[in-house]
């Protein structure tokens, strides 16, 4: 019977043809979860939680920033992932900006996945029904250092197709947002860190930050933990 088909069963594949899991898995991530120690102390969050099958997903997201008692730069954000390669996801949605400032709705589409060498990469593009448009690319790499610590170097950048004075953001690239963590992990599920991160605001939306008082460029001490379940 070698070499034929015996209820899917090949030489190639003995237990039939491969079939996605269907089984419901869940996972909730901290990937920052710091106080940013400069010119201006804040508290900044970025974390995400999602559950589905391989190839099915629901994926929430939340990060923001806390600074002399007001919510910052908080986007929440709720997205249906598919793969659509090895290592790509397509993701769709919607996000709102959610803070101390006026609230903003956009639609959302993006990919997110590894690049070669292992680089976490995604990018978003926005759309609100106010003829708002935006986009936001992030990367990240972890860099083992030994099997328990880690060095991760990270990058944020948010760009606007237009003024948006009451959420201080200008047209083009607006800000810029950069850190080099190093962690120890205790386990994969707990690890903490110190870094630095470098914070910067450009264009339109520099001016707004500088009229508001408050500050457009800062480098901070950065210590927190990173964990998931």
């Amino acid at each position: 019977m070698s070499g034929m088909d015996m209820g899917g069963a090949t030489e190639a594949a003995p237990f039939g043809a491969p079939v996605d899991d269907q089984h419901v898995f869940s996972h909730v991530m901290l990937n920052q979860f710091e106080g940013r120690l400069g010119r201006d102390t804040s508290f900044r969050w970025e974390g995400e939680a999602w559950a589905g099958t391989d190839s099915d997903r629901v994926l929430l997201r939340s990060e923001g920033e806390v600074s002399n008692g007001n919510v910052e730069e908080g986007q929440q954000e709720l997205f249906y992932s598919r793969p659509i390669s090895t290592y790509f996801n397509a993701q769709g949605g919607l996000r709102y900006d959610l803070d101390s400032r006026p609230g903003r709705g956009w639609l959302a589409f993006g990919i997110e996945g590894l690049a070669p060498l292992f680089f976490h990469v995604a990018a978003t593009g926005y759309a609100s029904d106010k003829g708002h448009y935006g986009a936001k690319l992030e990367g990240s790499y972890d860099q083992l250092l030994t099997q328990r610590l880690v060095l991760q170097p990270q990058v944020e950048m948010n760009f606007y197709s237009k003024d948006d004075p009451a959420r201080l953001t200008g047209t083009g690239l607006s800000d810029i947002d950069m850190g080099l963590r190093l962690r120890y992990e205790f386990s994969r599920k707990f690890a903490p860190y110190i870094g630095v991160t470098y914070v910067s605001k450009f264009g339109g939306t520099a001016d707004f930050v500088r009229a508001a008082g408050e500050s457009v460029n800062d480098v901070r001490f950065t210590a927190g933990l990173r964990v998931w379940f």
